[in-house]
């Protein structure tokens, strides 16, 4: 995989890969392996209609599972079976017991638990989509990620911050209550990062009780955007503040923790 780089890191890195990001996912689109990975699921996603034919397709998997950003799941294939056949209506099925809500989502897409009612899982109150329009957002999804992921090859900050962009823009337009979508941002690891560290969260506030760490999430939204409510957080320059306190802290923290790892080397020299 090639990475895309910057040459920067920290907001004016932030700035520069803004910019520059329109036409790096021009170019990656028309990579021929993007082409490949992406023709493949398109063809073969009209005639798979279990989540064993799926997880059995390794090139099938990999762009669905690239689609949600779980791609370090591509060798746990009875796992990801068992998302993919949940009962979404269960609140005992493993799609809705599990934290990371990218689980659900994914078998959300898919409806394999009952294709007959896959419009129910992919959105309640629409039609069933035709396969060409899942393929069409199942790709276009997977080229987002795998673009982050290729930023993330040379400045894992910066993806984080990709991905937080992306997701907060999509919470913004969410029917569930805020303290829902604050128990999903605890439960996806890579927005967790980013709220903790752009809060100024250490360590121990993990060692919290879950619904502590709530509350504090919630004063520290307060804090920075005078609201808790994602509809704020999603406004574009809400959203950029979010993303430039991250980078700074994530920076200073950095530095801190590099200088102090060249301090023991030269007392051992």
């Amino acid at each position: 995989m090639t990475p895309i780089s910057v040459g920067l890191g920290g907001i004016a890195g932030w700035k520069v890969l803004q910019r520059m990001e329109g036409r790096q996912k021009e170019i990656l689109a028309r990579s021929p392996a993007i082409q490949r990975q992406t023709g493949h699921f398109r063809d073969r996603l009209e005639i798979t209609g279990t989540a064993e034919e799926l997880v059995g397709d390794y090139r099938m998997l990999s762009v669905a599972l690239g689609a949600f950003g779980l791609h370090d799941d591509i060798g746990n294939k009875a796992f990801i079976k068992k998302v993919l056949e949940s009962d979404l209506d269960d609140r005992k099925s493993l799609a809705n017991r599990l934290s990371d809500k990218r689980y659900f989502r994914l078998a959300e897409a898919f409806g394999f638990h009952d294709r007959k009612t896959q419009t129910e899982h992919l959105n309640r109150e629409q039609k069933q989509a035709p396969e060409s329009d899942l393929a069409d957002r199942i790709s276009n999804a997977f080229l987002d990620r795998e673009f982050e992921r290729r930023v993330g090859l040379g400045d894992e900050f910066l993806r984080l911050a990709l991905n937080a962009q992306r997701e907060i823009g999509s919470f913004g337009s969410r029917d569930s209550s805020d303290k829902t979508l604050w128990y999903e941002v605890l439960g996806s690891p890579p927005l967790r990062k980013v709220f903790e560290a752009a809060f100024g969260y250490g360590v121990q506030f993990g060692k919290l009780p879950v619904d502590r760490q709530v509350t504090e999430v919630m004063k520290g939204a307060e804090r920075l955007f005078g609201s808790s409510s994602f509809k704020t957080i999603a406004e574009p320059e809400n959203t950029d503040k979010l993303i430039r306190n991250f980078l700074v802290r994530s920076e200073i923290a950095t530095t801190a923790s590099q200088n102090r790892f060249s301090a023991a080397l030269a007392l051992l020299s």
